[in-house]
């Protein structure tokens, strides 16, 4: 325990100290200032935060889908007219579809000599679900029945489009690429002695060529059969005059049957 003597000189060289000017009050040993500098600039910097990769943020586009080569495969695994038309129901690649209230796929006599090919169902056509209805059916079996043959009983009816149209410009270029091979498959599984193209559409699907007009009356080949391009029962309606080349077109089928 310090004593009194000692308490009162420490406080006597205190004061002693104040009076000539010290203000601060010092460590009881040396500190090397330029040291503690050194130190100051070695000190490690803080560690470097990086950047997160940028990620591109937005629309994925989804990969395309080859329409047409999904329908060729689709249509060479059909192995008969039913499978074929499941097939074509399944589809989900042709836009006509969900504005169709029914597929539209055959009507007629499967395995007749004749197979008639037309262009698409009409309003009517697509609400019952066959290829001609109405006065295009009426009119039709006329036809077929001035060179013996019945639209029922001896003739096997189907369509380019199994669903109606949504205007009047007609299917697109890829609509009809997308339906070719179910095309094709059915005239393979019909086995159809001849082929009726009835219209610019069927020509299109068939041939690959238009012009109807000039098409007709005129024996081709497609798929490997012999091919008469006619007017449609809807222009014949229109146009009247057009039926004595129809009439014409007829009697070569006929002869062709004979």
């Amino acid at each position: 325990m310090e004593s009194a003597q000692e308490y009162w000189a420490a406080r006597a060289a205190l004061e002693w100290q104040v009076e000539l000017g010290a203000d601060e009050a010092l460590s009881e040993g040396p500190v090397n200032r330029f040291e503690l500098v050194e130190k100051v600039k070695a000190k490690p910097a803080s560690a470097k935060v990086e950047a997160a990769p940028h990620v591109q943020s937005g629309y994925v586009e989804a990969p395309k889908i080859d329409a047409v080569a999904e329908a060729r495969t689709a249509a060479e695994q059909a192995q008969d007219l039913g499978q074929l038309r499941a097939a074509l129901d399944r589809f989900e690649h042709c836009e006509l579809k969900r504005g169709a209230r029914n597929l539209v796929f055959a009507d007629g006599a499967a395995g007749a000599r004749v197979m008639i090919l037309g262009e698409a169902p009409d309003r009517e056509g697509d609400r019952e679900g066959k290829p001609f209805v109405g006065q295009s059916a009426a009119l039709l079996g006329k036809m077929l029945g001035a060179i013996g043959l019945s639209l029922e009983e001896s003739v096997y009816v189907s369509t380019v489009m199994p669903w109606r149209l949504l205007n009047q410009s007609g299917p697109s270029p890829d609509e009809i690429a997308m339906m070719r091979p179910f095309v094709a498959r059915h005239v393979a599984l019909a086995k159809p002695d001849i082929l009726i193209l009835m219209g610019n559409i069927a020509c299109d699907a068939a041939l690959g060529q238009r012009g109807i007009t000039r098409l007709r009356g005129t024996w081709g080949e497609a798929f490997g059969l012999p091919v008469m391009p006619m007017f449609p029962p809807e222009t014949l309606m229109r146009q009247p005059e057009l039926k004595r080349a129809a009439w014409a077109d007829l009697l070569e089928i006929k002869a062709r049957l004979a």
